[in-house]
């Protein structure tokens, strides 16, 4: 179910066998994943300083395909539709990135605490993850952002929340046969701390279940910010942001396509990267593809 693991007489713990990064780049899957993936954050990164002019400069009049100095025309405010572009990565990946590394933070130490005590910890930490689960997702972001305002920090919160108790499930149930492992007991008999066995006997092996579930939420998350960006909540009014571009030059989609397509088309790009990656990894644990390096 997981990666090969070799036992280690001298430390009575559980080494994960390394390369599995190295082992999933060898797919098409993956390599296509990690080049759409570089691509777009180094557009994130790099675009604010090659793009020809400032995210919420006046180049023209609005809608426009030809207009001298814009090669992609202007928005529904007559802004340069590439420079508006080339700004408005950085903030997706960036709450994206950090809503998911809190989420897997949390997440995986719930789901680790809970498979190593079981018992009444185990049922208590897990029917609160479950009482999480209930509540939607996009709803639940668009009720807080409702009633305390778009805020940066607010939908890193709410994504990150949200993300834990995923995170937790499947940490919980990649750990649960692991810790039924002679290794595990060896350490206990040693009398190894509990913080020492989790971390340094119980987490390495189950690191490659919890790098396939980090990227599929990261994915998530991209989508979830992206999709509360065209909803209009975006931390700043006319911000440069992916998502409230095509939320803002949908309605001339018929006469200047590029406001929303070039957008939507990133996102849609950035997630398939996101969710190739994944899948890459999912793969090489499960070893679907041992053997096809091609594949």
């Amino acid at each position: 179910m997981s990666t090969d693991i070799t036992i280690d007489p001298a430390h009575t713990t559980a080494v994960a066998q390394p390369g599995l990064l190295r082992s999933a780049m060898k797919l098409w899957r993956t390599r296509i994943g990690v080049a759409l993936v570089v691509l777009l954050v180094g557009v994130a990164i790099v675009g604010p300083w090659v793009a020809p002019y400032g995210p919420a400069e006046f180049v023209g009049t609005a809608n426009l395909r030809n207009v001298e100095g814009a090669w992609l025309g202007t928005d529904y405010f007559g802004q340069d539709v590439w420079s508006r572009f080339l700004h408005g990565g950085r903030s997706i990946l960036f709450l994206a990135s950090v809503a998911t590394l809190i989420g897997f933070f949390f997440g995986a130490a719930i789901g680790l605490v809970a498979a190593y005590n079981r018992g009444r910890i185990d049922d208590a930490l897990m029917r609160f993850m479950d009482i999480i689960l209930a509540f939607p997702q996009l709803l639940l972001a668009l009720v807080a952002l409702t009633t305390v305002g778009p805020q940066s920090w607010l939908i890193i919160a709410i994504v990150a929340f949200t993300t834990i108790p995923r995170i937790a499930r499947i940490t919980r149930g990649a750990a649960v046969p692991v810790v039924e492992r002679d290794f595990i007991g060896a350490a206990e008999a040693l009398g190894e701390s509990r913080l020492r066995i989790i971390t340094r006997e119980l987490l390495p092996n189950v690191t490659g279940p919890l790098l396939v579930e980090a990227n599929l939420r990261l994915t998530y998350s991209i989508g979830i910010i992206a999709g509360l960006g065209f909803l209009g909540f975006a931390t700043e009014r006319n911000a440069a942001d992916w998502g409230l571009m095509v939320q803002e030059n949908r309605v001339a989609l018929s006469v200047q396509p590029w406001g929303t397509v070039l957008p939507a088309v990133a996102i849609a790009l950035l997630t398939i990267g996101t969710g190739l990656i994944s899948d890459g990894l999912a793969r090489t644990v499960a070893g679907i593809d041992r053997g096809r390096p091609d594949a």
